[in-house]
Parts: C-alpha cells; structure tokens; sequence
C-alpha cells in the first residue's frame, strides 16, 4: 500500500511540474522554415507567429504566444481601448491576397502597469484576441526566453515586420514581411552609446544592430518579435522598442528582454501557457548579460526532486 500511494503522488507531481507549458512541444518550430536565410523579404510561413496589428491599417507588429495571445509593445497602445483594433496572422503581405491569414479581433489589452513612456521601460503588452486560432503551417507560437536566459555580444537574432524601411521610407508595394538579422550588442556598450543622448539602457532591455549601421528595425516593427534560434527552436528574446533614428551607426535597436518578464505573462496568461525555453547564447565575443525575472531564476527541476523525496517519506 505504501507503495502504491508513493508511485501516485509521483504520478501526480509529473503532471504539476513547474515550468512544464503546454506550448513547448509546438512553440517556434516553424514547419516552413527550415534554413537560416538572407536577403529582404521573408519566405511565406517562415515566421509563422508573426502578427500584424491593424487599425484601418497597420500600425505595429506582435507574436503569437498561443492560440489566443499576442505579446506586442506597451508604446503602441496610448489608451486601453479595443475599438477598431484587429489582428492578422498568416499574413504575409499588406498588399493583395493573403491566403494563409485569419485575423481576430480583441477583447482586452494589458500594458504593463510600470511603463514608463518617457524611459520607455516595461515596454510590454499583451493581446487576448477574441476568439482562440487553429495552428498550421502558417500560423503557429514562438517561444519566449525563460528568466535566467543569456544573451552574450554577437548572438545572432533575427527581427521581422512590415516597417518603413528606412527613417521616413516605406516599405515598397506589396508590402512583403521584411527579415534581417543582427547580432546582440552588450547592454554596457549600447548604454554608453546612447548616453549620448541621454537615454539609458536598463536591465529589462536588449539591443541588437551592427556597430556601422544599416541594418535595423525602424517605425512599424515595433512590437515585434526579435527571435535566436536554438537548436531546431526559435525562441523570442526581445520585443522591438525603439531606436534613434533607424540603422544608424553606433546606435543599435532597442528591445524589450522578454526574460525579465516571464513571471509577468505567466501570472496573465494562465490557460495554454507559452512555452518559457531557457535560452544560451554564446555569441563569441564575451559580454555577456544573463537576465533574471527580477530575482533569482528558479530551477524547477531541483524543487521538484525536494518536494517528491519529503512526500516519499512522508508516506512511508
């Protein structure tokens, strides 16, 4: 008997790990996207969380988290108001026939209750969208970085959307969702750059940009997702921000760091919870900045084993 109601309690507590998410096993495995690329317009179904937010056009961008969130940028949201809001996904072009798309429209916005449009920190929202979607090979989450997450200078990221292509430039007919890579710049180097213009870099931001410039996110992505790949996972470490200027020299993009916010969308999205993965990126040029959830990153497994040994012996 002892026995028997120890392997049940051990049963039990599988099932109640913590940290388990009902999205890891579809979260940023993109069926369609099987190759690192280069180049200006994204392969159809490519990034298949990409979201497209829209009021009478598009305004900013978001990720699918699952199948009925969006996680996007605070600043595109002055006011809580879901009149005339709309969400794409599927999408590839603005322009013409899309016909891998849905779009829901949504039923609550939650910024982030600190804020602050003037630092522009906790740069973070999410989207409920009115109605659940099916996955396919066009419409899929991302995963999202786990606190504890690392993102050493160099790691590869890859930022995605439908913005001006240029400060002032827009994107050219049809329209097609843009992808460019850049590597993480070290949050010591990006604040010491934008020191320079008296804004400050905090913890719960991620750069990313080539030091020469040309390459960046500019008005339009914001909100967007910037993704690493890690092993056959994408996983999104930042939310586009913001920027001076766009793909300026020494002046690399600006994004949320969606490690320092997993207790955050976890305590909100409570039902198909995201897939959290704890992302390493080793970048090969040091620096690195390991990011927490504003405290200690918690190791799931480890309590579980404590908890399963004292209820073991409990019931001996």
């Amino acid at each position: 008997m002892c026995v028997c109601r120890t392997l049940c309690v051990l049963v039990v507590l599988l099932f109640w790990t913590p940290g388990v998410s009902a999205q890891l096993d579809v979260c940023g495995r993109p069926p369609l996207n099987t190759r690192i690329v280069g180049g200006q317009d994204a392969p159809v179904g490519a990034w298949p969380w990409q979201a497209s937010l829209h009021r009478s056009r598009h305004f900013c961008g978001g990720s699918l988290i699952n199948n009925q969130w969006v996680l996007t940028a605070a600043h595109c949201f002055p006011s809580s108001s879901t009149s005339g809001l709309r969400v794409y996904l599927g999408r590839q072009s603005q322009e013409g026939s899309n016909p891998n798309e849905v779009s829901r429209t949504v039923s609550e916005i939650i910024r982030h209750e600190d804020y602050d449009s003037n630092t522009s920190d906790n740069d973070i929202a999410l989207l409920r969208l009115s109605s659940s979607v099916t996955f396919t090979n066009f419409i899929r989450p991302v995963c999202l970085a786990a606190a504890g997450s690392t993102y050493n200078a160099g790691t590869n990221t890859w930022v995605t959307g439908w913005g001006t292509i240029r400060t002032g430039v827009p994107l050219p007919s049809p329209q097609t969702l843009q992808e460019v890579e850049v590597p993480v710049v070290s949050n010591s180097v990006c604040n010491s750059n934008y020191n320079t213009e008296d804004i400050s870099i905090s913890s719960n931001m991620l750069c990313a940009g080539l030091e020469e410039g040309g390459k960046d996110s500019c008005q339009g992505d914001s909100g967007g997702p910037q993704v690493s790949q890690q092993g056959s996972v994408w996983v999104q470490g930042g939310v586009v921000s913001f920027g001076v200027g766009c793909a300026q020299a020494e002046f690399p993009g600006v994004y949320t760091r969606v490690s320092r916010y997993q207790s955050w969308i976890s305590a909100r999205v409570t039902s198909d919870p995201p897939g959290f993965v704890t992302f390493s990126g080793d970048g090969g040029s040091g620096g690195g900045d390991v990011e927490g959830n504003g405290g200690a990153a918690r190791n799931p497994k480890g309590l579980l084993s404590l908890f399963i040994i004292s209820i073991i012996i409990l019931l001996s």
